[in-house]
């Protein structure tokens, strides 16, 4: 099947009574003990108003229903979604949990055909049915992934951290372990361990694959944490930070208005690069607070942020964007059709484009640095950024330590100065 969505050759008219009349047509011919269960499902799901069902093809379980025909806008029409899972109860679990979240797509007009056939991909379509082994552990993790109830409340931002984040690190693992059914600790070492140490993904792989690891009921070595131990900036980049000087004089290189802008949003509130186009700006407006809302369809989910600096709303001149957030670059944000990676990646490709000598990421970081030497606690500024204290302080570790060192010299010598009766003195003693 090319795809994991395909249309089927069924008319598509009444598509949801076809899908009924289908499936009561009477058992296949190759029965299969899972068949009295399956109908039963189905049956639950039908008194529950679902439309959608769950489907046995030979050895695989998958889904059926009318959905949105990706050939004609506004149309639906009985179609097969491929989730490459085995007919098992296990699997049928599985299915059940990937049935209700596409489902749930629809109802809020979320789903994406496209999004859809290019999941197909990970099906290796056009190869031999032997094949099809390499594909089930990955098909079967996936769809636990995103039955998870966090993730459903985040669809973008988990569809962007399962392709960014998670597949290309259990690629690389099933590349290493086959067909995935001799998987070892010593395949999750090999796979960690081709990634730099201290790079942010050796600790990426290692979240990815601890994941993969425990839903596969595998034991992660002992030592896992610390094999995985190097999220953080590499020290080379320590030295590739822009000043705040050096940022002013970059955005003057940008001769495209809109995207002064954007870079000024970056600068100014530390925001990944998709967030510049996920954010609620009106407290930019005259009179406004100008504290930003990245809103609930990003990444992280919604969280608030200050500008550090607070002058450079004006320099940037970033209030325009609260009366006309339509001022920044022309970008689709339609999560039906792109994913907030294909939005970060086009901010990336202009810095590019325009030949800046830093990445947007920089801007973030420069970001967190600026509000660590102002003395923000890192808990706040962490809640800012939308990621946890945890990461925040071993990717600022450097700045983080060499604060809370001068911190400790300044309070050392302001005793000194105050008196050598402050300094050394014993504890007074109780009678």
């Amino acid at each position: 099947m090319h795809g994991a969505l395909r249309a089927d050759s069924v008319r598509r008219t009444r598509p949801c009574a076809i899908v009924v009349a289908t499936l009561a047509s009477g058992p296949p011919a190759d029965a299969h003990p899972l068949d009295a269960t399956l109908a039963a499902r189905n049956a639950a799901l039908a008194a529950e108003g679902i439309s959608l069902r769950l489907e046995r093809r030979g050895g695989r379980i998958g889904l059926r229903g009318a959905l949105p025909d990706p050939l004609t806008p506004g149309k639906r029409s009985v179609q097969r979604i491929s989730l490459g899972l085995p007919a098992s109860e296990e699997g049928l679990n599985a299915a059940c949990r990937e049935l209700r979240a596409v489902w749930a797509e629809l109802e809020d007009g979320r789903f994406d055909s496209e999004r859809s056939r290019r999941a197909g991909a990970l099906e290796l379509p056009g190869r031999a049915s032997q094949d099809a082994p390499q594909v089930e552990p990955l098909e079967s993790f996936r769809a636990a992934f995103f039955s998870e109830p966090r993730r459903r409340r985040r669809p973008a931002g988990s569809r962007s951290t399962w392709s960014g984040a998670y597949l290309p690190y259990l690629r690389r693992l099933l590349e290493q372990a086959g067909d995935g059914s001799g998987l070892t600790p010593e395949h999750l070492v090999r796979v960690l361990e081709s990634y730099e140490l201290g790079s942010r993904s050796r600790q990426q792989c290692a979240i990815a694959l601890a994941a993969f690891a425990r839903h596969r009921g595998l034991a992660l070595p002992a030592d896992w944490s610390e094999r995985a131990a190097g999220y953080g900036l590499h020290a080379a980049r320590f030295r590739q930070l822009p000043d705040d000087g050096r940022i002013l004089e970059l955005v003057e290189s940008i001769p495209n208005p809109s995207w002064r802008l954007a870079f000024g949003l970056m600068a100014t509130y530390g925001l990944r690069n998709h967030e510049v186009f996920f954010c609620d700006l009106s407290a930019l407006a005259p009179g406004g607070d100008r504290v930003l809302r990245v809103l609930p369809t990003t990444k992280t989910g919604e969280h608030q942020v200050w500008p550090f600096r607070p002058e450079w709303v004006e320099a940037f001149g970033l209030e325009r964007l609260g009366r006309d957030p339509g001022a920044l670059p022309r970008v689709s944000t339609d999560l039906r059709r792109t994913t907030l990676q294909q939005v970060g990646r086009r901010v990336a490709e202009q810095f590019r484009r325009y030949g800046l000598p830093i990445t947007p990421y920089d801007l973030r970081h420069a970001w967190a640095v600026r509000t660590i030497h102002i003395g923000l606690p890192d808990t706040v500024a962490a809640r800012m950024m939308g990621h946890s204290v945890a990461i925040h302080t071993r990717t600022y570790h450097h700045w983080i330590t060499r604060r809370d060192q001068q911190q400790a010299v300044d309070a050392a010598l302001a005793r000194h100065r105050a008196g050598p009766a402050t300094v050394g003195s014993p504890p007074a003693l109780s009678a």
